[in-house]
């Protein structure tokens, strides 16, 4: 008899638990487990839909109740077996404090969300059976624990309440400066039934690809249950064809293994610097079960060096040095169960297209899907995971950390055969919080046990517990203790480590055009808000009059601590600020997009000497519609943010940056920026050859869009390979310059005639990359009769030009529309194309500059 599943899907009821023994509350029908209860109840229009208007705060109350689950189930039909046949019930993932109650008889307490439960009910079952989930309060028991654990920890929590800090669940359910507060609860992930005779519980190998790449070699484990003696055929296949096999003999424990060597071995590279073999890893058991998943043969490095500019952080893949660029991830949405596969792979598309070659996965949510990681698998997108810990001093008692190490060894075991998988971290930010408090921290100290006795005990968790399970689960896996994290030194440290740069937008406060003072060997978070597109913050607030910034609406959606301070501190700064909807959305977005440009494209210049070795947004998404960090919104509309990242990590790059120049402090000259002549220019590659390139470099007045200097070209550059190529430095338009003090001239704006400087990089006639350096701030420049442009190609195409230098030209998307490119600017003499798909007749809004067109491109 061969494994076989049946799904507990469908014929769900649930109900609220009054905690009487005689409970009156009415069944309510589930449309389909997996689910959590926010869902059934809005699905049985039983709430208001949460994500729209003010709708959260009528949900508020729910964390506090009980809910029963309940399902009537047929024994499944016995297959013919010469041999006992076992019946398992599995629960992939309980939400969270629950006891699972089979025909009346108690089977299963749970307390952690992340870790899933298999329970042999081969005696219990009847031909009608009857499963019953209750599911207790996550906060009020997360208080409960903390009182009880009062007298030995002191919980400090950054985000809302401290009753998550003890709780083994999603802590971003209890709200965080992006989202809602949603305390879950429910059957969150499958449950079924599973018949076997024997079966395959998993099959992993434990390898090394050698330094020069050409061998890899190791152990193929495999781990059967009820297969005692029996022999198993582990085998790899490449493309259909066996490379590798051995029939093995499993032991009294469980287990069988074989050494195996593959010489020249196809290997998986991130996107950016080669192919994504896999091989099929298989387990074959007779004719009771078989096993199979696709792994990928890497070599996986942190180079952590000493060097000129402290201690380096960077990855290498096969030998190869690896910029990482890319963004922080956050759970899809409020209601994980909600979430389908094919979202996933839509979500690491949009990765994959916009030239992101890492995704970090935030602590405060979960150990992410299966499907999320075979698709960046399959499309070459490394992860960086955290473990599921954020913002907080956890507790080190003995119940607790028996339950972490329950649900480290389970999620390092599902995930660890996933190429993609390039780095484990013990938390997020938990190091600051020790910073924020004071909390005891002696780095000298190698003592696990006198960390127990400290105030901040997490320190054995995430320094000795974690990278303890990490090494005996994945041996070859990289382990860092937390993020940021510096080798114990102050979290804020530039020089050693990685560093969350916030004095963009907190802390500081700091220009986005000083990212060249805010550099770090890693920077694994920095951000800027913005307004989603039009369309979505429609679809969020159903009240017309509630549609303008500032509204109660728009500020009880934005989560941010003073975000609106901060929104308009920037905005203000930079642009000639209107308060429609539709021109403060654009001015949101045009400010985060110029973030993302100065910040990307200033640390990625420093790839070339490895003093930066990555750039992460903060972050890609969002799991509710709102105005947050993301680049890209809850309904996968890319903002400006997201074409701006996309261009600054093209495999080969131009960047130009002239000396920054302050203009809102003290006595400060704001016209030094526009008088100032001199600028760098420099390429960045990950090719891992040399190239030739051809560069042009044209210097045109804002208010004419006719060149005012001459154009600098340079012909037949040489790049370097995998760095950065330095083409001009401090290079000044005006030659032999002299001052005198008897040559002073008054600053006269009715001459004032500013240019914008823009290089070109091109390979024969092909357009390789550009960027466009305009003097700052933006709003100082005048932006009228820009003449833009449209013509459609009749191929999905539309071409825009314009007669004079537009800034931040974007398209309102909607959803349903793709496009090649948006948020960019419009140079003079250059026609911009953009393919658009998804619409036979796309509805198109463009905002540049104070303008704003609405109307059709026919695309037909």
């Amino acid at each position: 008899m061969a494994r076989s599943r049946h799904d507990l899907s469908h014929g769900w009821q649930f109900r609220e638990y009054d905690g009487g023994s005689s409970n009156e509350n009415p069944w309510l029908p589930v449309q389909k487990v997996p689910t959590q209860v926010h869902v059934d109840l809005l699905a049985d229009k039983k709430i208001p839909d949460p994500f729209l208007d003010l709708n959260e705060l009528a949900v508020r109350s729910l964390p506090e109740k009980q809910w029963t689950y309940r399902i009537q189930f047929a024994k499944p039909t016995d297959l013919s077996s010469e041999a006992p046949i076992h019946t398992d019930l599995v629960f992939e993932g309980l939400d969270t404090f629950a006891t699972v109650v089979l025909n009346g008889a108690e089977i299963l307490k749970s307390d952690n969300m992340f870790i899933s439960h298999r329970v042999d009910v081969t005696s219990l079952l009847r031909d009608t059976n009857e499963l019953e989930i209750h599911f207790d309060s996550a906060m009020l028991r997360g208080r409960d624990l903390v009182k009880e654990h009062s007298h030995e920890h002191t919980f400090y929590v950054r985000q809302t309440e401290v009753s998550r800090v003890p709780v083994r669940k999603a802590q971003y359910h209890w709200g965080w400066d992006w989202g809602p507060i949603l305390i879950t609860a429910g059957p969150w992930k499958p449950i079924y039934l599973q018949q076997y005779v024997s079966k395959v519980d998993d099959v992993w190998s434990e390898c090394e690809v050698s330094e020069d790449l050409r061998t890899c070699s190791g152990r193929i484990i495999a781990k059967a249950s009820q297969a005692s003696g029996h022999s198993i055929r582990l085998s790899l296949s490449l493309a259909g064809s066996v490379i590798f096999e051995k029939e093995c003999t499993i032991n009294s424990k469980g287990i069988a293994e074989t050494p195996f060597l593959i010489t020249n071995p196809k290997l998986w590279y991130p996107f950016t610097h080669g192919t994504q073999t896999r091989y099929e890893l298989k387990a074959s058991l007779g004719s009771y079960d078989t096993l199979s998943k696709m792994i990928g043969f890497r070599r996986a490095e942190l180079i952590q060096q000493e060097d000129e500019f402290g201690k380096s952080f960077f990855f290498r893949i096969n030998g190869a040095d690896v910029f990482c660029g890319g963004s922080c991830w956050i759970p899809a949405d409020s209601f994980l169960s909600h979430i389908p596969e094919q979202r996933y792979r839509d979500w690491v598309s949009l990765v994959h297209e916009g030239n992101q070659n890492m995704i970090r996965v935030w602590g405060g949510g979960i150990y992410e899907h299966d499907a999320f990681f075979d698709a960046c698998d399959e499309l070459g997108v490394m992860v960086w995971q955290d473990f599921a810990f954020a913002c907080a001093s956890y507790p080190t008692y003995k119940s607790y950390l028996d339950s972490v190490e329950e649900e480290a060894r389970q999620n390092i075991r599902r995930l660890r055969s996933h190429p993609s998988l390039i780095i484990w971290a013990g938390s997020n930010e938990d190091y600051q919080v020790q910073e924020r408090y004071g909390l005891e921290y002696n780095y000298e100290d190698k003592d696990p046990q006198s960390w127990l006795k400290t105030t901040f005990p997490a320190r054995y968790t995430y320094e000795y517990l974690l990278p303890k399970i990490v090494s005996e689960e994945d041996r070859f896996a990289i382990y860092h203790p937390t993020s940021p994290w510096g080798d114990g030194k102050i979290t804020s440290d530039p020089t050693v480590g990685d560093k969350h740069q916030w004095d963009i937008w907190h802390g500081a406060m700091n220009r986005y055009q000083e990212a060249f003072r805010l550099s770090a060997r890693f920077i694994s978070e920095f951000g800027m808000e913005a307004y989603p597109h039009l369309e979505t913050i429609r679809s969020m607030i159903t009240v017309d009059k509630q549609r303008y910034p500032g509204s109660m609406m728009m500020d009880f959606r934005n989560k941010a601590i003073d975000h609106e301070r901060r929104v308009a501190t920037y905005v203000n700064e930079n642009f000639t600020v209107k308060y429609d909807i539709s021109s403060y959305t654009h001015l949101t977005q045009i400010v985060q997009a110029e973030a993302m440009h100065f910040a990307y494209k200033t640390w990625r210049r420093e790839w070339g000497k490895r003093k930066c070795g990555g750039v992460l947004v903060w972050q890609l998404n969002d799991c509710w519609p709102t105005m947050s960090w993301a680049v890209v919104d809850y309904y996968l509309l890319k903002k400006p943010a997201y074409y701006a990242i996309k261009n600054a990590l093209r495999p080969l790059d131009i960047g130009i940056s002239k000396k920054y120049h302050d203009w809102t402090s003290g006595h400060v000259d704001p016209t030094e920026s526009f008088k100032d002549t001199k600028f760098d220019l420099w390429i960045v590659s990950d090719r891992p050859q040399s190239v030739q390139v051809d560069v042009a470099v044209r210097f045109i007045s804002i208010h004419t869009g006719q060149d005012v200097k001459q154009q600098v070209k340079l012909d037949s550059v040489t790049v370097h390979p995998n760095s950065t190529t330095e083409i001009l430095k401090d290079y000044d338009l005006i030659e032999n310059v002299t001052e005198t003090q008897n040559n002073v001239q008054a600053f006269d704006i009715a001459e004032f005639n500013p240019y914008v400087i823009h290089a070109t990089l091109t390979i024969g006639n092909q357009l390789i990359a550009s960027d466009t350096y305009w003097p700052q701030p933006l709003k100082y420049l005048n932006f009228d009769n820009r003449n833009v442009t449209f013509t459609s190609t009749g191929d999905n195409q539309v071409v825009i030009s314009a007669s004079r230098p537009t800034k931040g030209f974007v398209f309102e998307e909607t959803r349903g529309v793709k496009l090649s490119d948006n948020g960019f600017d419009i140079i003079p003499g250059q026609e911009k194309v953009v393919e658009v798909s998804g619409f036979a007749r796309v509805p198109s809004v463009f905002r540049a500059g104070s303008v704003r067109v609405l109307y059709f491109i026919s695309l037909s």
